[in-house]
Protein backbone atom coordinates (compact mmCIF):
# COMPACT_ATOMS: atom_id res chain seq x y z
CA UNK A 1 0.00 0.00 0.00
CA UNK A 2 2.44 2.51 0.79
CA UNK A 3 5.00 1.43 -1.94
CA UNK A 4 2.24 2.23 -4.73
CA UNK A 5 1.39 5.78 -3.17
CA UNK A 6 4.40 6.62 -1.63
CA UNK A 7 8.11 7.07 -2.71
CA UNK A 8 11.13 8.14 -1.12
CA UNK A 9 13.86 10.11 -2.75
CA UNK A 10 16.75 12.63 -1.51
CA UNK A 11 15.82 15.96 -0.36
CA UNK A 12 16.43 19.19 -1.91
CA UNK A 13 16.14 22.72 -0.95
CA UNK A 14 12.91 23.24 -2.41
CA UNK A 15 11.98 20.76 0.17
CA UNK A 16 13.28 22.73 2.99
CA UNK A 17 9.97 24.07 4.21
CA UNK A 18 7.59 21.09 3.90
CA UNK A 19 10.13 19.50 5.69
CA UNK A 20 9.46 21.74 8.72
CA UNK A 21 5.79 21.59 8.54
CA UNK A 22 5.37 17.83 9.10
CA UNK A 23 8.51 18.39 12.46
CA UNK A 24 5.96 21.06 14.04
CA UNK A 25 2.76 18.89 12.79
CA UNK A 26 5.03 16.21 14.50
CA UNK A 27 6.33 17.75 17.86
CA UNK A 28 4.33 21.50 17.81
CA UNK A 29 5.47 24.46 18.67
CA UNK A 30 7.76 23.84 21.67
CA UNK A 31 9.61 21.19 20.23
CA UNK A 32 13.52 21.09 22.06
CA UNK A 33 15.50 21.17 18.79
CA UNK A 34 14.33 24.29 17.16
CA UNK A 35 16.84 24.09 14.43
CA UNK A 36 14.68 22.12 12.95
CA UNK A 37 12.37 24.68 12.43
CA UNK A 38 14.69 26.69 11.33
CA UNK A 39 14.58 26.72 7.39
CA UNK A 40 18.72 28.30 7.05
CA UNK A 41 19.98 25.36 9.30
CA UNK A 42 17.52 22.67 7.59
CA UNK A 43 19.35 23.84 4.12
CA UNK A 44 22.26 23.36 5.62
CA UNK A 45 21.44 19.86 6.95
CA UNK A 46 20.20 18.54 3.03
CA UNK A 47 23.68 19.89 1.77
CA UNK A 48 25.97 18.36 4.22
CA UNK A 49 28.41 15.73 3.14
CA UNK A 50 28.42 14.28 6.56
CA UNK A 51 24.24 13.72 6.52
CA UNK A 52 21.87 12.52 4.23
CA UNK A 53 18.52 13.43 4.21
CA UNK A 54 15.48 11.41 2.92
CA UNK A 55 12.00 12.29 2.35
CA UNK A 56 8.61 10.52 1.43
CA UNK A 57 6.33 11.88 -0.95
CA UNK A 58 2.99 10.95 -1.69
CA UNK A 59 2.88 10.38 -5.43
CA UNK A 60 -0.25 11.53 -6.26
CA UNK A 61 -0.15 14.99 -4.97
CA UNK A 62 3.68 15.74 -4.50
CA UNK A 63 3.42 16.35 -0.55
CA UNK A 64 6.05 15.91 1.62
CA UNK A 65 4.54 13.15 4.56
CA UNK A 66 7.70 11.77 6.24
CA UNK A 67 11.40 12.81 6.72
CA UNK A 68 14.98 10.74 7.66
CA UNK A 69 18.45 11.15 8.18
CA UNK A 70 21.42 9.33 8.62
CA UNK A 71 24.12 11.20 10.04
CA UNK A 72 27.62 9.70 8.61
CA UNK A 73 30.11 11.99 11.07
CA UNK A 74 29.69 10.60 14.51
CA UNK A 75 32.69 8.65 14.61
CA UNK A 76 35.84 10.06 16.04
CA UNK A 77 38.53 8.18 13.92
CA UNK A 78 36.18 7.66 10.36
CA UNK A 79 34.95 4.86 12.49
CA UNK A 80 32.45 3.74 9.58
CA UNK A 81 29.79 4.07 11.98
CA UNK A 82 26.31 5.71 11.00
CA UNK A 83 23.69 7.11 13.41
CA UNK A 84 20.11 6.83 11.58
CA UNK A 85 18.16 10.25 12.92
CA UNK A 86 14.98 11.28 14.28
CA UNK A 87 11.82 9.83 11.64
CA UNK A 88 9.04 11.74 10.95
CA UNK A 89 6.07 11.33 9.57
CA UNK A 90 2.77 13.85 9.55
CA UNK A 91 0.14 12.75 11.71
CA UNK A 92 -2.38 12.32 9.18
CA UNK A 93 -0.28 9.93 7.37
CA UNK A 94 0.64 7.47 9.98
CA UNK A 95 0.27 4.08 9.44
CA UNK A 96 0.78 3.56 6.02
CA UNK A 97 4.08 2.03 6.27
CA UNK A 98 5.89 5.53 5.56
CA UNK A 99 8.16 4.87 8.45
CA UNK A 100 9.12 1.35 7.41
CA UNK A 101 9.65 2.88 3.56
CA UNK A 102 11.90 5.48 4.70
CA UNK A 103 14.44 2.86 6.72
CA UNK A 104 14.74 0.50 4.06
CA UNK A 105 15.24 3.79 2.13
CA UNK A 106 17.92 4.44 4.72
CA UNK A 107 19.48 1.29 5.07
CA UNK A 108 19.45 1.16 0.68
CA UNK A 109 21.66 4.48 0.18
CA UNK A 110 24.31 3.84 3.33
CA UNK A 111 24.79 -0.12 4.51
CA UNK A 112 28.06 -0.35 1.98
CA UNK A 113 29.28 3.20 3.61
CA UNK A 114 29.07 1.47 7.24
CA UNK A 115 30.27 -1.35 9.72
CA UNK A 116 28.04 -0.26 12.26
CA UNK A 117 24.43 1.49 12.17
CA UNK A 118 22.87 2.86 15.20
CA UNK A 119 19.07 3.96 16.24
CA UNK A 120 17.33 5.85 19.13
CA UNK A 121 14.46 4.27 19.32
CA UNK A 122 11.58 6.12 21.83
CA UNK A 123 10.00 4.02 24.20
CA UNK A 124 7.22 5.79 24.86
CA UNK A 125 5.29 3.93 22.51
CA UNK A 126 6.76 0.68 20.78
CA UNK A 127 6.61 1.84 16.98
CA UNK A 128 9.90 3.31 16.30
CA UNK A 129 11.15 -0.28 18.07
CA UNK A 130 9.40 -2.30 16.11
CA UNK A 131 10.37 -0.38 12.39
CA UNK A 132 14.00 -1.00 13.79
CA UNK A 133 13.55 -4.46 14.60
CA UNK A 134 11.60 -5.22 11.41
CA UNK A 135 14.78 -3.62 9.34
CA UNK A 136 17.87 -5.85 10.92
CA UNK A 137 18.51 -3.76 14.15
CA UNK A 138 18.71 -5.65 17.70
CA UNK A 139 18.69 -4.30 21.17
CA UNK A 140 21.78 -3.18 22.64
CA UNK A 141 21.27 -0.60 25.40
CA UNK A 142 18.79 1.81 26.92
CA UNK A 143 19.68 5.77 28.19
CA UNK A 144 16.91 6.45 31.08
CA UNK A 145 15.79 10.56 30.41
CA UNK A 146 18.14 11.24 27.86
CA UNK A 147 15.78 13.56 25.76
CA UNK A 148 13.71 16.46 26.40
CA UNK A 149 10.59 16.63 24.80
CA UNK A 150 7.81 17.96 26.08
CA UNK A 151 9.36 16.22 29.50
CA UNK A 152 12.65 13.83 29.53
CA UNK A 153 11.66 10.71 27.96
CA UNK A 154 14.27 7.74 27.86
CA UNK A 155 15.32 6.24 24.60
CA UNK A 156 16.41 2.45 23.36
CA UNK A 157 19.56 2.01 21.52
CA UNK A 158 19.51 -0.15 18.33
CA UNK A 159 22.85 -1.80 15.97
CA UNK A 160 22.98 -3.36 13.11
CA UNK A 161 26.52 -4.76 11.61
CA UNK A 162 27.23 -3.83 7.72
CA UNK A 163 30.39 -5.68 6.04
CA UNK A 164 33.31 -6.56 8.41
CA UNK A 165 32.12 -4.58 10.67
CA UNK A 166 31.67 -7.78 13.26
CA UNK A 167 35.01 -9.90 11.95
CA UNK A 168 37.28 -6.50 12.81
CA UNK A 169 36.29 -6.85 16.45
CA UNK A 170 38.87 -7.34 18.94
CA UNK A 171 38.12 -10.32 20.83
CA UNK A 172 38.31 -10.88 24.95
CA UNK A 173 36.71 -7.48 26.51
CA UNK A 174 37.56 -6.76 30.13
CA UNK A 175 34.61 -5.47 32.09
CA UNK A 176 33.78 -4.33 35.28
CA UNK A 177 31.45 -6.74 37.10
CA UNK A 178 28.22 -4.36 36.82
CA UNK A 179 28.67 -3.92 33.02
CA UNK A 180 28.85 -7.96 32.58
CA UNK A 181 25.00 -9.27 32.36
CA UNK A 182 24.48 -6.22 29.69
CA UNK A 183 27.56 -6.97 27.93
CA UNK A 184 26.25 -10.97 27.87
CA UNK A 185 22.67 -10.21 26.61
CA UNK A 186 23.81 -7.96 23.90
CA UNK A 187 26.87 -10.98 22.25
CA UNK A 188 23.81 -13.06 22.66
CA UNK A 189 21.24 -10.77 21.42
CA UNK A 190 22.95 -10.44 18.35
CA UNK A 191 24.48 -14.15 18.03
CA UNK A 192 28.12 -13.57 19.22
CA UNK A 193 29.51 -16.23 21.83
CA UNK A 194 30.15 -14.34 25.20
CA UNK A 195 34.10 -13.87 25.26
CA UNK A 196 33.77 -10.93 28.11
CA UNK A 197 36.48 -11.34 31.01
CA UNK A 198 35.03 -9.92 34.52
CA UNK A 199 37.41 -7.64 35.57
CA UNK A 200 37.28 -8.03 39.82
CA UNK A 201 41.41 -7.18 40.14
CA UNK A 202 41.83 -3.76 38.24
CA UNK A 203 41.92 -0.89 40.61
CA UNK A 204 40.18 2.55 39.79
CA UNK A 205 42.36 5.51 39.63
CA UNK A 206 43.41 7.12 42.31
CA UNK A 207 41.13 9.46 45.08
CA UNK A 208 40.61 12.97 43.60
CA UNK A 209 43.61 15.74 43.96
CA UNK A 210 43.54 18.91 43.47
CA UNK A 211 44.71 21.02 40.37
CA UNK A 212 44.01 24.27 38.94
CA UNK A 213 41.65 23.77 36.28
CA UNK A 214 40.50 26.55 33.35
CA UNK A 215 38.82 26.02 30.09
CA UNK A 216 40.55 25.43 26.53
CA UNK A 217 41.35 28.83 24.33
CA UNK A 218 43.33 29.28 21.37
CA UNK A 219 46.47 29.51 23.31
CA UNK A 220 46.29 26.84 25.02
CA UNK A 221 44.94 24.54 22.07
CA UNK A 222 48.41 23.98 20.26
CA UNK A 223 49.94 22.68 23.74
CA UNK A 224 47.05 20.40 24.41
CA UNK A 225 47.20 19.16 20.95
CA UNK A 226 51.22 18.27 21.03
CA UNK A 227 50.23 16.77 24.92
CA UNK A 228 47.25 14.59 23.37
CA UNK A 229 49.39 13.48 20.43
CA UNK A 230 51.60 11.56 22.52
CA UNK A 231 48.89 9.58 24.75
CA UNK A 232 46.53 8.13 21.99
CA UNK A 233 48.21 4.85 21.55
CA UNK A 234 45.60 3.56 24.72
CA UNK A 235 42.73 5.27 24.85
CA UNK A 236 39.61 4.59 27.11
CA UNK A 237 36.96 7.10 26.26
CA UNK A 238 36.08 7.34 22.64
CA UNK A 239 33.20 10.32 21.44
CA UNK A 240 32.11 11.87 18.96
CA UNK A 241 35.05 14.64 18.93
CA UNK A 242 38.51 14.81 19.56
CA UNK A 243 41.03 17.35 19.94
CA UNK A 244 42.12 16.50 16.24
CA UNK A 245 38.64 18.08 14.96
CA UNK A 246 40.55 21.53 15.12
CA UNK A 247 39.22 24.25 17.74
CA UNK A 248 36.61 26.21 15.46
CA UNK A 249 34.81 22.97 14.25
CA UNK A 250 34.52 22.11 18.12
CA UNK A 251 33.32 25.21 19.24
CA UNK A 252 30.96 24.72 16.51
CA UNK A 253 29.55 21.63 17.88
CA UNK A 254 29.23 23.19 21.18
CA UNK A 255 32.32 21.15 22.69
CA UNK A 256 35.45 22.49 25.21
CA UNK A 257 37.87 21.33 27.15
CA UNK A 258 38.54 21.84 30.64
CA UNK A 259 42.66 21.66 31.42
CA UNK A 260 43.86 20.53 35.01
CA UNK A 261 47.44 22.15 35.34
CA UNK A 262 49.64 21.57 38.06
CA UNK A 263 51.79 24.70 38.91
CA UNK A 264 50.98 25.97 35.48
CA UNK A 265 51.71 23.02 33.61
CA UNK A 266 48.77 21.14 31.53
CA UNK A 267 48.48 17.68 33.11
CA UNK A 268 45.32 16.29 31.75
CA UNK A 269 41.86 17.76 30.07
CA UNK A 270 38.46 16.49 29.69
CA UNK A 271 36.73 16.82 26.49
CA UNK A 272 32.89 17.40 26.22
CA UNK A 273 29.89 18.95 24.34
CA UNK A 274 27.23 20.59 25.93
CA UNK A 275 23.50 20.22 24.63
CA UNK A 276 21.53 23.46 26.15
CA UNK A 277 18.06 22.41 24.68
CA UNK A 278 18.40 18.63 25.99
CA UNK A 279 19.85 19.63 29.25
CA UNK A 280 22.73 17.18 28.98
CA UNK A 281 26.33 16.79 28.35
CA UNK A 282 28.51 13.93 26.26
CA UNK A 283 32.10 13.57 27.39
CA UNK A 284 34.28 12.41 24.61
CA UNK A 285 37.66 12.27 25.54
CA UNK A 286 39.91 12.42 28.66
CA UNK A 287 43.25 12.82 28.50
CA UNK A 288 45.94 12.86 31.16
CA UNK A 289 50.12 12.57 31.56
CA UNK A 290 49.33 10.76 34.74
CA UNK A 291 46.68 8.79 36.87
CA UNK A 292 46.42 11.68 39.43
CA UNK A 293 44.37 13.64 36.85
CA UNK A 294 42.04 11.87 36.19
CA UNK A 295 39.04 11.87 39.24
CA UNK A 296 39.71 15.15 39.14
CA UNK A 297 38.60 16.00 35.94
CA UNK A 298 35.30 14.18 35.93
CA UNK A 299 34.55 15.55 39.41
CA UNK A 300 34.93 18.93 38.06
CA UNK A 301 32.92 18.48 34.83
CA UNK A 302 29.98 16.94 36.76
CA UNK A 303 29.94 20.07 39.75
CA UNK A 304 30.11 22.44 36.79
CA UNK A 305 26.92 20.75 35.05
CA UNK A 306 24.93 20.38 38.32
CA UNK A 307 25.50 23.40 39.84
CA UNK A 308 26.67 25.74 36.82
CA UNK A 309 24.96 24.35 33.70
CA UNK A 310 21.26 22.88 35.55
CA UNK A 311 22.72 19.23 32.97
CA UNK A 312 20.43 16.13 33.70
CA UNK A 313 22.01 13.81 31.81
CA UNK A 314 25.53 12.67 31.26
CA UNK A 315 27.10 10.54 29.02
CA UNK A 316 30.44 8.63 28.54
CA UNK A 317 31.84 6.00 25.62
CA UNK A 318 34.59 4.08 27.57
CA UNK A 319 36.62 1.30 26.07
CA UNK A 320 35.30 -2.09 26.86
CA UNK A 321 38.89 -2.84 27.16
CA UNK A 322 39.74 -0.17 30.19
CA UNK A 323 38.33 -1.61 33.35
CA UNK A 324 40.49 0.91 35.50
CA UNK A 325 38.34 3.40 33.65
CA UNK A 326 34.72 1.76 33.94
CA UNK A 327 35.49 1.31 37.96
CA UNK A 328 36.52 5.13 37.88
CA UNK A 329 33.17 6.34 36.78
CA UNK A 330 30.68 3.07 38.51
CA UNK A 331 32.93 5.12 41.64
CA UNK A 332 31.41 8.22 40.21
CA UNK A 333 27.85 6.99 39.81
CA UNK A 334 27.94 6.06 36.59
CA UNK A 335 25.88 2.83 34.96
CA UNK A 336 26.38 0.70 32.00
CA UNK A 337 23.80 1.93 30.12
CA UNK A 338 24.85 0.33 26.91
CA UNK A 339 27.04 -2.10 25.45
CA UNK A 340 27.92 -1.68 21.73
CA UNK A 341 30.40 -4.20 20.02
CA UNK A 342 33.11 -3.36 17.45
CA UNK A 343 32.13 -0.13 17.67
CA UNK A 344 35.58 2.40 17.38
CA UNK A 345 38.02 1.24 15.09
CA UNK A 346 41.42 1.55 16.69
CA UNK A 347 45.02 0.92 15.32
CA UNK A 348 43.66 -2.67 12.96
CA UNK A 349 40.59 -3.74 15.47
CA UNK A 350 37.28 -2.71 16.09
CA UNK A 351 36.66 -2.27 20.10
CA UNK A 352 33.26 -2.91 21.87
CA UNK A 353 32.47 0.49 24.10
CA UNK A 354 30.31 0.24 27.11
CA UNK A 355 27.82 3.29 27.07
CA UNK A 356 27.37 4.59 30.94
CA UNK A 357 25.04 7.48 31.81
CA UNK A 358 24.79 9.60 34.71
CA UNK A 359 21.11 10.84 36.35
CA UNK A 360 21.26 14.53 38.06
CA UNK A 361 18.04 14.38 38.53
CA UNK A 362 15.93 11.68 39.83
CA UNK A 363 15.10 8.46 37.88
CA UNK A 364 11.56 8.76 36.54
CA UNK A 365 11.68 6.82 33.22
CA UNK A 366 7.44 7.33 33.31
CA UNK A 367 5.43 5.01 31.29
CA UNK A 368 7.51 2.76 28.82
CA UNK A 369 6.49 0.43 26.19
CA UNK A 370 9.24 -1.68 24.74
CA UNK A 371 9.08 -4.70 22.44
CA UNK A 372 9.93 -8.38 24.20
CA UNK A 373 13.30 -8.68 22.26
CA UNK A 374 14.44 -5.65 24.38
CA UNK A 375 13.20 -6.83 27.92
CA UNK A 376 16.49 -9.04 28.57
CA UNK A 377 18.61 -5.97 27.56
CA UNK A 378 17.01 -2.98 29.25
CA UNK A 379 15.43 -4.41 32.67
CA UNK A 380 18.96 -5.03 34.22
CA UNK A 381 19.74 -1.39 33.09
CA UNK A 382 16.42 -0.15 34.96
CA UNK A 383 17.10 -2.14 37.84
CA UNK A 384 20.31 -0.55 38.44
CA UNK A 385 19.03 3.10 38.13
CA UNK A 386 16.24 2.02 40.52
CA UNK A 387 18.87 0.91 42.72
CA UNK A 388 21.07 4.22 42.00
CA UNK A 389 17.85 6.56 43.01
CA UNK A 390 17.56 4.52 46.59
CA UNK A 391 21.27 5.02 47.07
CA UNK A 392 21.87 8.46 48.53
CA UNK A 393 18.65 7.78 51.38
CA UNK A 394 20.10 3.88 52.24
CA UNK A 395 23.95 5.65 52.66
CA UNK A 396 23.02 8.31 54.76
CA UNK A 397 21.35 5.23 56.97
CA UNK A 398 24.59 3.22 56.77
CA UNK A 399 25.99 5.96 58.24
CA UNK A 400 24.74 5.52 61.79
CA UNK A 401 24.95 1.74 61.87
CA UNK A 402 28.60 0.88 63.93
CA UNK A 403 28.86 -1.74 61.54
CA UNK A 404 29.24 0.78 58.47
CA UNK A 405 31.28 3.75 60.29
CA UNK A 406 33.90 4.84 59.33
CA UNK A 407 33.57 4.54 55.52
CA UNK A 408 33.73 7.40 53.32
CA UNK A 409 30.89 9.19 51.46
CA UNK A 410 31.79 7.23 47.89
CA UNK A 411 32.43 4.12 49.74
CA UNK A 412 29.04 4.27 51.37
CA UNK A 413 26.95 4.95 48.43
CA UNK A 414 28.99 1.90 46.77
CA UNK A 415 27.19 -0.38 49.62
CA UNK A 416 23.80 1.08 49.16
CA UNK A 417 23.86 0.00 45.80
CA UNK A 418 24.34 -3.78 46.92
CA UNK A 419 20.95 -3.32 49.15
CA UNK A 420 17.51 -4.18 48.57
CA UNK A 421 14.76 -2.53 50.49
CA UNK A 422 12.28 -4.79 52.11
CA UNK A 423 8.99 -3.42 53.45
CA UNK A 424 7.42 -4.92 56.33
CA UNK A 425 3.51 -5.10 57.74
CA UNK A 426 3.30 -4.63 61.47
CA UNK A 427 3.67 -7.53 63.25
CA UNK A 428 5.39 -9.61 60.37
CA UNK A 429 8.27 -11.48 61.10
CA UNK A 430 11.72 -9.75 59.09
CA UNK A 431 13.59 -12.62 60.22
CA UNK A 432 13.29 -15.77 63.08
CA UNK A 433 15.54 -17.00 65.55
CA UNK A 434 17.62 -19.77 63.66
CA UNK A 435 16.99 -19.13 60.45
CA UNK A 436 20.25 -19.07 57.80
CA UNK A 437 18.83 -15.86 55.71
CA UNK A 438 22.46 -14.88 56.08
CA UNK A 439 21.91 -11.18 55.29
CA UNK A 440 21.76 -7.71 57.81
CA UNK A 441 18.83 -5.40 58.04
CA UNK A 442 19.44 -1.55 57.95
CA UNK A 443 16.49 0.26 59.61
CA UNK A 444 15.26 3.01 56.82
CA UNK A 445 11.61 3.30 58.77
CA UNK A 446 9.83 2.30 61.49
CA UNK A 447 10.96 -0.07 64.66
CA UNK A 448 11.80 -3.52 65.12
CA UNK A 449 11.36 -5.68 68.47
CA UNK A 450 13.64 -8.23 69.23
CA UNK A 451 13.02 -11.10 70.71
CA UNK A 452 14.77 -14.69 71.82
CA UNK A 453 13.04 -18.40 73.28
CA UNK A 454 10.21 -19.70 71.73
CA UNK A 455 7.41 -18.31 72.65
CA UNK A 456 9.84 -15.19 71.62
CA UNK A 457 10.35 -12.85 74.14
CA UNK A 458 10.98 -9.22 73.72
CA UNK A 459 14.70 -7.75 75.07
CA UNK A 460 14.73 -4.95 73.13
CA UNK A 461 13.82 -2.43 69.94
CA UNK A 462 15.52 -1.26 66.96
CA UNK A 463 14.34 2.20 65.39
CA UNK A 464 15.69 4.18 62.41
CA UNK A 465 19.25 3.80 60.96
CA UNK A 466 20.19 0.93 63.31
CA UNK A 467 21.37 -2.57 62.05
CA UNK A 468 19.70 -6.19 62.56
CA UNK A 469 21.57 -9.70 62.02
CA UNK A 470 25.47 -8.51 61.77
CA UNK A 471 26.96 -11.75 62.69
CA UNK A 472 24.69 -13.19 60.21
CA UNK A 473 26.15 -10.80 57.57
CA UNK A 474 29.32 -11.63 57.81
CA UNK A 475 29.63 -15.22 59.46
CA UNK A 476 26.57 -16.99 57.19
CA UNK A 477 25.53 -18.53 60.72
CA UNK A 478 21.45 -18.86 61.36
CA UNK A 479 20.10 -15.69 63.21
CA UNK A 480 20.20 -15.78 67.40
CA UNK A 481 16.91 -13.74 67.73
CA UNK A 482 13.79 -13.34 66.24
CA UNK A 483 13.20 -9.55 64.86
CA UNK A 484 9.44 -8.70 64.41
CA UNK A 485 8.20 -5.37 63.04
CA UNK A 486 6.32 -3.26 65.67
CA UNK A 487 5.00 -0.77 62.80
CA UNK A 488 5.43 -0.33 59.68
CA UNK A 489 8.86 -0.81 58.63
CA UNK A 490 11.06 -0.66 55.92
CA UNK A 491 14.85 -1.88 55.70
CA UNK A 492 17.56 -1.79 53.30
CA UNK A 493 18.28 -5.49 53.44
CA UNK A 494 22.59 -7.17 52.46
CA UNK A 495 22.99 -10.44 51.83
CA UNK A 496 25.93 -12.36 53.08
CA UNK A 497 27.04 -13.10 48.96
CA UNK A 498 25.91 -9.94 47.86
CA UNK A 499 28.54 -8.38 50.73
CA UNK A 500 31.69 -11.02 49.88
CA UNK A 501 30.79 -10.35 46.19
CA UNK A 502 31.64 -6.41 46.64
CA UNK A 503 34.25 -7.45 49.14
CA UNK A 504 35.99 -9.22 46.26
CA UNK A 505 35.74 -6.15 44.41
CA UNK A 506 36.55 -3.74 47.19
CA UNK A 507 38.75 -5.14 49.55
CA UNK A 508 39.01 -1.34 51.04
CA UNK A 509 35.42 -1.43 51.90
CA UNK A 510 35.65 -5.09 52.89
CA UNK A 511 38.41 -3.92 55.82
CA UNK A 512 36.97 -1.16 57.03
CA UNK A 513 33.60 -3.22 58.08
CA UNK A 514 35.38 -6.11 59.40
CA UNK A 515 37.50 -3.92 61.95
CA UNK A 516 34.14 -2.53 63.21
CA UNK A 517 32.59 -5.83 63.52
CA UNK A 518 36.09 -6.74 65.20
CA UNK A 519 35.55 -3.62 67.39
CA UNK A 520 32.48 -4.29 67.92
CA UNK A 521 32.66 -8.20 69.36
CA UNK A 522 35.40 -7.02 71.60
CA UNK A 523 33.17 -4.77 73.31
CA UNK A 524 30.39 -7.05 73.93
CA UNK A 525 32.58 -9.52 74.90
CA UNK A 526 34.51 -7.01 77.51
CA UNK A 527 30.45 -6.34 78.36
CA UNK A 528 29.72 -10.08 78.91
CA UNK A 529 33.18 -10.76 80.87
CA UNK A 530 32.08 -7.75 82.65
CA UNK A 531 28.79 -9.37 83.69
CA UNK A 532 29.93 -12.32 84.46
CA UNK A 533 32.79 -10.91 86.89
CA UNK A 534 29.75 -9.34 88.70
CA UNK A 535 27.79 -12.11 89.11
CA UNK A 536 30.99 -14.73 89.89
CA UNK A 537 31.24 -11.71 93.10
CA UNK A 538 27.06 -11.72 94.02
CA UNK A 539 27.57 -15.80 94.50
CA UNK A 540 30.67 -15.67 96.45
CA UNK A 541 29.70 -12.56 98.85
CA UNK A 542 25.98 -14.65 99.03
Amino acid sequence: MAEARFQTREAVEADVDQIRDVYIATYGADYAYPQYYDPDLLKRLVYSDDTIVLVAEDSTSGQIVGAASVILDIGAYGDLVGEFGRLVVHPDARRQGIGALLMEARLSRVQDRLHVGLVEARVSHPYSQRIASAHGFLPVGFFPQKLLLTGRESVGLWAQYFGEGLSLRKNHPRVVSEAYPLAASVLENICLASDVIVDEDSAPYPPISEFAIDELTTDGYSALLRFERGRVRHREVFGSLRLHYGLFKMRAKHSNYLLARDAGRLVGAIGFTIDNNEKAVQIFELISVGEPPIRFLIHELERRCREEWDIAYLEIGVSGHAPRMQRTLVEHGFIPSAYIPALVFHDVERLDVIKMAKLLVPFDPGDLHFVDEALPIVEPVIAEFNSRNLAPRIAASLEEATIFADLTDEQRTRLATECTVCRFAPGQTVFAEGSREAQAHVVLRGNVVVAVGDPPSPVGTVGSRQCLGEISLISALPHSATAIAKNEVETASLSHEGLHALVRKRPDIGVVIYRNLARDLGKKLQQSDHRLAELARHNGNS
